[in-house]
C-alpha cells in the first residue's frame, strides 16, 4: 500500500501515485514548470498520460507516452465533444513557445472555431499537382491530341515541378508571376502558353471549388509577333528533295502530306484510314481532331492521293503481317513504333530542314506556304478559308497580301490589251 504524502519523506510533495502504481509528477500550485521540469516528467508503465500546466491557458499540457516521447498538447471542447490538438515535440518547442500557441488556439476556440479540424482540412486540401491531375483526367482527355500533348508538356516541364506542391487555395499571382518570369528568360513564347494553361486550371479550381479567384488574371504576357513566314518554290523544292532522300518513311511521308493539304500537324498525325475516301479525293475531319471542334471535309489533291495510296498499300501489308500474329490492324495513318499514332516528327524535321538549310522553318509554316501557294495562284480567301478550315474570315485575312501577285498579273494584262487596243485604233 502507497501512503499519503506527507507520512513517508521519499514521497515527495507535488508527486502522486498512477493507476499503476508508478509515482509521477503532478505540479502544484505553487510549482512553475520548466523546460527540465517538463523533460524530467516520468513515462507511464504503458500507453500515455497528460500532465496539465498550472501556469498557462486550461487545456493545456504535456502527453508522455510510455516510451518516453513528450508532446505539448491542447484539450478543448467543441460542441459538446473533445478535443485534442498536438501542439509539437517537447524536446524541439520550448515551453514559453508551447503556452504562446496554446494561447493562440484557446482564443480561436472561445471565437467558436475548431482549430484541430482546420488544421486536418489544410493538410487535406488539394495542391497544384492534385488540379493537375484532374485537370489532366476530366479536362485534356476532351481534347485534341495536339493539345493534350502540348499541355503535358508544360505541366510536366513547368507546373508541377514549380508550383506542384503548392495548395491550390494559396496559390498567389505573384507565384505565377515569379514562374511566367522565369520561363520567358529563354522561352518568351512558352511562358505565355504556361500561363494561359494555369488559368484555365484555376478557372476549372474555382468551379470545383478548390479556391476563390484566379491569381492568373493580369499576368503581363510577353510580347509576340505573329510569324509569317513562307516557303518560296525553291525552297520547297530543297525540303521535299530532303525528304524524298531520308530513310525515315512515316514521319518523312507525314511532313511531305502536311506541305500538300496545309493540314495542322495534330490533325495530320492523328488521322485514321477511316476518315479517307481514296477514290473520291476527299479527307472528313472529325469535330474531335480539329481546332474549331467542327467536321471539316476537305478535298484532296491528286498528289496528295498519290502519296496516300502509297501508304495505304504498306499499312494492308503490315495489317496481314499482324494478323498472321493474331493482332488487330492499326488504324492509324502515321502509326508509331508502340501501336499508337506517331506523336512528333521534330527529329526528322530538324535533320531535313539542316540538309535543305531552313533552319528557321517550323513545322506549322508549312501550312502559311500551302495558304501562300493557293493565295499566289489566284485562289479567293473564302475557297482558302474553307481548304484550311478557317471558322472566320478575319483568320485567313493574313494572306490577303499574297494575292498581290496574281491581281498585279491580272491588271498588267488589262493594261496590255488596252494599250493594244489604243494602238489599232491608230490614235
Amino acid at each position: 500500500m502507497i501512503e499519503r504524502p506527507g507520512k513517508k519523506a521519499h514521497i515527495k510533495a507535488g508527486h502522486k501515485p498512477d493507476t499503476n502504481g508508478a509515482l509521477t509528477m503532478k505540479p502544484t500550485q505553487s510549482e512553475t514548470w520548466t523546460d527540465k521540469s517538463v523533460a524530467a516528467l516520468p513515462a507511464p508503465a504503458k500507453g500515455n498520460k497528460v500532465y496539465k500546466d498550472p501556469d498557462a491557458v486550461k487545456g493545456f499540457g504535456v502527453r508522455v507516452t510510455s516510451a518516453g516521447h513528450r508532446a505539448y498538447v491542447l484539450n478543448y471542447s467543441v460542441k459538446g465533444t473533445e478535443r485534442r490538438m498536438t501542439i509539437g515535440d517537447a524536446d524541439v518547442w520550448k515551453l514559453r513557445q508551447a503556452r504562446a500557441r496554446a494561447a493562440d488556439l484557446r482564443r480561436e476556440v472561445d471565437e467558436g472555431r475548431d482549430p484541430l479540424a482546420l488544421a486536418q482540412a489544410e493538410r487535406e486540401a488539394p495542391t497544384m499537382n492534385d488540379l493537375a491531375d484532374r485537370f489532366e483526367r476530366e479536362h485534356l482527355a476532351k481534347r485534341r491530341p495536339a493539345t493534350v500533348t502540348d499541355y503535358q508538356s508544360i505541366l510536366r516541364l513547368y507546373i508541377r515541378p514549380k508550383l506542384g506542391k503548392l495548395k491550390v487555395a494559396d496559390l498567389r499571382h505573384a507565384d505565377i508571376e515569379k514562374l511566367h518570369a522565369e520561363i520567358a528568360k529563354d522561352a518568351p513564347y512558352r511562358a505565355n502558353r504556361t500561363v494561359a494553361v494555369l488559368s484555365k486550371m484555376l478557372n476549372l479550381a474555382v468551379r470545383w471549388e478548390m479556391r476563390t479567384g484566379n491569381p492568373a488574371k493580369g499576368i503581363e504576357r510577353c510580347a509576340e509577333e505573329r510569324r509569317e513566314r513562307y516557303l518560296s518554290a525553291g525552297e520547297i523544292s530543297r525540303l521535299m528533295e530532303s525528304l524524298v532522300e531520308h530513310r525515315e518513311r512515316v514521319s518523312a511521308a507525314a511532313i511531305r502530306l502536311l506541305l500538300l493539304t496545309g493540314a495542322r500537324r495534330g490533325e495530320l498525325l492523328s488521322a485514321k484510314w477511316e476518315q479517307f475516301d481514296l477514290e473520291a479525293g476527299i479527307w472528313v475531319k472529325p469535330s474531335s481532331a480539329t481546332k474549331q471542334g467542327k467536321l471539316h471535309r476537305v478535298p484532296l489533291s491528286t498528289s496528295a492521293v498519290e502519296l496516300l495510296r502509297e501508304l495505304r498499300t504498306k499499312s494492308d501489308e503490315e495489317d496481314r503481317r499482324r494478323a498472321e500474329d493474331k493482332l488487330p490492324p492499326l488504324p492509324w495513318v502515321f502509326p508509331g513504333t508502340d501501336g499508337q499514332p506517331l506523336t512528333t516528327i521534330m527529329k526528322l524535321w530538324r535533320a531535313v530542314c539542316r540538309k535543305a538549310g531552313l533552319n528557321d522553318v517550323r513545322p506549322h509554316d508549312l501550312r502559311h506556304s500551302y495558304a501562300a501557294v493557293l493565295a499566289s495562284e489566284g485562289h479567293s480567301l473564302p475557297i482558302i478559308g474553307a481548304l484550311l478550315g478557317h471558322t472566320q474570315a478575319a483568320t485567313t485575312q493574313r494572306y490577303a497580301h499574297l494575292m498581290d501577285d496574281p491581281l498585279r498579273a491580272a491588271t498588267e494584262r488589262a493594261g496590255q490589251f488596252i494599250k493594244h487596243a489604243v494602238k489599232d485604233t491608230g490614235n
